[in-house]
């Protein structure tokens, strides 16, 4: 896998660097700000590229600009945050598989990091569960989720997640059969349109954010 690392931090970003390299993956580039990223990204044609949300001049969302424009290249993309950022996340996941969002906290795990970042380079994704919360504690009234039931919805947010099917069963001790079949049911449910599996999901994962980002705070997510 060949990387693209845009991390201000020098520590994290060395850090990050020699994790993915004794792994076996190769850093291709290594910058502190997004200034030259798009330049870099075309040079290089890295598999994922590693970003941080706030990096210079401002330090507010450079990062997620930054993301925004790469996924409209197709480039997978894996956004690191001190903090959770809502802004731009749904846009984000909006633009299909390859994108990836972790709290750096997850670093610590380096296996689980490791994974999710080949996992984004391959075409999938991984959204931290801290940041799937934090989208879900953000406010409307109407729920579009509402003809799902409580386990449906429990698939739906580990989809949301970035697990497979495989991994979702593990979740919830049942069989991946039994989860293949809630996942038929919530595309059909959420009235996606007939088009490739994989994007479909993607669609589905994509109402649901969108939805729980404008759901009132005091209203529970069923199933949790």
């Amino acid at each position: 896998m060949r990387v693209v690392i845009a991390e201000d931090s020098a520590l994290l970003r060395e850090g990050l660097a020699a994790l993915l390299t004794d792994a076996g993956h190769q850093v291709v580039a290594k910058l502190p700000d997004a200034t030259a990223l798009s330049a870099v990204v075309h040079e290089h044609e890295p598999d994922l590229v590693l970003l941080d949300v706030r990096m210079p001049p401002t330090f507010r969302d450079e990062g997620l600009h930054a993301a925004l424009a790469l996924r409209q290249r197709g480039v997978s993309v894996l956004v690191l945050s001190q903090h959770v950022e809502t802004t731009h996340a749904v846009d984000l996941v909006a633009t299909g598989a390859g994108f990836g969002y972790l709290l750096k906290d997850r670093v610590l795990d380096v296996d689980g990091f490791l994974e999710a970042a080949m996992r984004v380079a391959s075409g999938g994704s991984a959204l931290d569960p801290d940041v799937v919360t934090a989208l879900v504690t953000e406010g409307r009234r109407e729920d579009p989720l509402d003809v799902l039931t409580e386990r449906e919805r429990q698939v739906l947010e580990l989809m949301a997640e970035g697990l497979t099917n495989g991994g979702i069963s593990r979740r919830l001790w049942c069989s991946e059969r039994t989860v293949e079949s809630h996942v038929r049911t919530i595309l059909t449910k959420l009235d996606l349109p007939a088009n490739v599996d994989e994007h479909r999901r993607v669609l589905a994962v994509v109402t649901y954010l969108r939805a729980r980002a404008t759901t009132p705070t005091d209203q529970p997510l069923r199933g949790r």
